[in-house]
């Protein structure tokens, strides 16, 4: 096993994955009426949504799982996740909206999901922001840090005869 699946947060990604797999068998033998031919292609589009951003979740969970990975990569990946996460819920609404029957179903895929927020909230708070690269469009920099700050990485004396035998 990888380290990144013992993670709570891993485990239950993968628990919502099998959820709108689940859902996704019911809701192709579910027997749904559409007014109109655009109606039917939404919720197909809905559906290949869901199913995306369940595999989406667990894969970013595993990228920016490493200790190797600076802080603004993982917040890139925290953002990735949290937008999966979100149309996801968003996803069950349309479903909603639009006939599907067995709505126990996504109520605990919803609940499933709020429980991910809480376990996602606290990984997030373990990320090491003293760990980063500038990130130079100025979304993920840490508290602190700006876009056009001095990378003090960038003004350490370097010659490059002090490595030859020169």
């Amino acid at each position: 096993m990888k380290p990144w699946e013992h993670m709570p947060l891993h485990k239950k990604a993968m628990e919502i994955k099998q959820l709108v797999d689940s859902i996704a068998e019911i809701l192709l033998e579910a027997e749904m009426d559409y007014e109109t031919v655009e109606e039917g292609e939404m919720i197909d589009n809905c559906f290949n949504f869901m199913m995306d951003n369940s595999l989406i979740i667990p894969a970013k969970i595993a990228e920016a799982s490493s200790e190797d990975t600076v802080y603004d990569i993982k917040m890139e990946n925290a953002t990735l996740i949290r937008k999966a996460a979100i149309e996801i819920i968003t996803d069950t609404y349309t479903l909603e909206n639009f006939g599907f029957k067995d709505l126990e179903y996504l109520d605990v895929l919803r609940d499933e999901l709020d429980t991910f927020r809480v376990l996602f909230a606290e990984w997030v708070n373990t990320f090491d922001y003293w760990n980063y690269h500038i990130d130079r469009w100025g979304l993920f920099n840490p508290p602190g840090i700006n876009y056009d700050d001095i990378d003090p990485d960038e003004d350490l004396p370097f010659n490059p005869d002090d490595f030859t035998d020169n």
